[in-house]
């Protein structure tokens, strides 16, 4: 077959326009879309001036800058570097700007000053999801997952291992004064780099130590960032973040496009999933304005606190017993028959425990009620040595605050309903982590600072769920209603763009659908 022709001095007859550089069902005229339809409260709650100052040499517009950002996140462009290197030769970018070629201070200025404010941003995006009755809040799912800190985890220690260090320290920089002060010559204006160096590492470790002496429960910190915790990972111990998601399943029945949104997403330096069950639950019903009628969790939320704060919160959960196999034991306690009037337990060969005190575990927790059996009966018992071994005092049971709402939830998930419900689990927030590490390039966090971690961690939900509301979009789902008139200004940074095929153009000061959403 014939070969093309290629020539690389091709003028062009007519210059092509910024409209024809990309496709109209590209994202990158979704996330435009969405950053123009933004009013000028939404810029207020991001802390942004759209008018500027009225001295100085023109500044770029936050427009632009906050589209870069946002595409970037969605296609896992997260360094300002390779930011500023796309807005230079990268069309999809460039189309967001205008041409125009932000350098990297100036986006990591703009970053720095407003990323905090994104969970404005996020919740507009699931609030939009909501409006146009996208999100099915008949089941939401919560699931952590440990994420690398920028930080080496060598570089996590104790007090004592501080102090070697900070002893050590101290003697190379006694060493390095003593050599520049043996010269014969006039003291240098400047310290040495190596000595500076040394100094602020000194300070940092006194710090260090200093913290860790007045923080109560905390043992260890990280001398590159300081709230970046031990984590158990996939990949080994890793000094990293628990980084939580609450999921719902999203879907249009007239084109039956699927996919995900994240109503909830936190970064916490806990280890421990079972504190987070409560928060991430509240949070979804903030950004939501409404309960999902079942909350879907796995066996590390697991807890009678958890299971109790379900029930005053009215809310299903469906989740696995922490410890499963101690249940299938045929002396567990759940088979021992409660007597409220005599306040005894009955176990299974009609012996008696009856009440013996309360013991204290700690001070965070609430007491336990200790019932005990005959120590004879027990030793007699044909179950002893599987019930119990203790030949002194026998058999013992400890009952917690709990215990009703431990047994309930034990009685709901052996029915058939609960075990189909939690089947879908692994089907929502299994997914997104994958989609989020995989493909957003979010195994390892850029920031550090739990604040600056957490800002970073719903930058990331807000831009997947524009990745996913821009999929609904393509397929011709309509987000904003037609409200133009003759009057409405017509300029093309007016305007939020539409997919021609089923959406339509409106005027950026008539707010869309999604800027009232929130």
């Amino acid at each position: 077959m014939p070969v093309r022709t290629l020539n690389r001095q091709q003028a062009w007859l007519l210059p092509p326009t910024l409209e024809e550089l990309i496709p109209d069902d590209h994202p990158a005229r979704f996330v435009a879309a969405f950053v123009d339809s933004l009013d000028r409260s939404a810029w207020m709650e991001l802390g942004v001036v759209l008018d500027g100052e009225p001295l100085g040499a023109p500044e770029y517009h936050p427009r632009g800058l906050l589209s870069v950002w946002l595409y970037g996140f969605m296609t896992g462009t997260r360094s300002t570097r390779k930011l500023e290197a796309a807005c230079r030769d990268t069309m999809p970018y460039l189309w967001l700007t205008g041409w125009q070629h932000p350098d990297h201070n100036t986006l990591w200025r703009f970053y720095e000053e407003h990323r905090k404010s994104m969970r404005h941003l996020f919740k507009r995006t699931v609030r939009l999801a909501v409006k146009m009755g996208l999100i099915d809040l008949a089941v939401q799912a919560v699931d952590g997952s440990k994420i690398a800190a920028n930080a080496s985890k060598s570089r996590t220690h104790n007090v004592a291992e501080l102090k070697q260090i900070l002893e050590r320290t101290e003697e190379a920089i006694r060493d390095l004064e003593a050599q520049n002060t043996k010269g014969e010559g006039p003291a240098p204006v400047h310290l040495p780099a190596e000595l500076t160096r040394k100094q602020e590492l000194c300070q940092k470790v006194k710090e260090a130590i200093e913290q860790l002496e007045t923080e109560d429960g905390r043992e260890e910190t990280n001398l590159t960032d300081e709230d970046a915790s031990f984590m158990k990972s996939r990949h080994g111990i890793i000094a990293g973040y628990n980084a939580q998601v609450m999921v719902c399943p999203v879907k249009n029945e007239e084109t039956k496009e699927k996919g995900f949104i994240i109503t909830a997403a936190d970064v916490v330096t806990d280890p421990d999933d079972h504190a987070q069950l409560a928060p991430m639950m509240e949070q979804a019903e903030e950004m939501t304005g409404a309960k999902a009628s079942m909350t879907l969790a796995d066996g590390g939320y697991h807890c009678g606190a958890n299971l109790l704060e379900c029930a005053n919160r009215g809310q299903v959960v469906a989740m696995p017993e922490a410890q499963r196999r101690a249940l299938e034991k045929p002396y567990h306690k759940d088979r021992f028959v409660y007597n409220q009037e005599k306040d005894s337990y009955t176990c299974p060969h009609g012996h008696v425990l009856n009440f013996a005190g309360e013991k204290q575990r700690s001070r965070a927790e609430l007491p336990v009620r200790i019932y005990r059996g005959e120590a004879a009966v027990c030793r007699n018992c044909p179950a002893f040595g599987t019930c119990t071994s203790d030949k002194r005092q026998g058999r013992a049971l400890e009952i917690g605050p709990h215990e009703d709402a431990l047994r309930a939830h034990r009685t709901w998930m052996a029915t058939e309903e609960a075990k189909a419900a939690y089947k879908q689990r692994k089907e929502l927030p299994e997914p997104v982590f994958g989609i989020l590490k995989e493909q957003r390039g979010a195994r390892r966090f850029l920031l550090r600072g739990l604040d600056n971690v957490r800002a970073e961690w719903l930058t990331l939900g807000t831009a997947f769920n524009l990745r996913t509301l821009w999929r609904f979009w393509r397929e011709g789902t309509v987000f904003w209603t037609k409200r133009q008139t003759q009057s409405a200004p017509t300029a093309p940074h007016q305007l939020a763009h539409a997919r021609p095929s089923r959406v339509q153009s409106v005027p950026h000061h008539h707010h869309p659908v999604w800027a009232r959403a929130a």
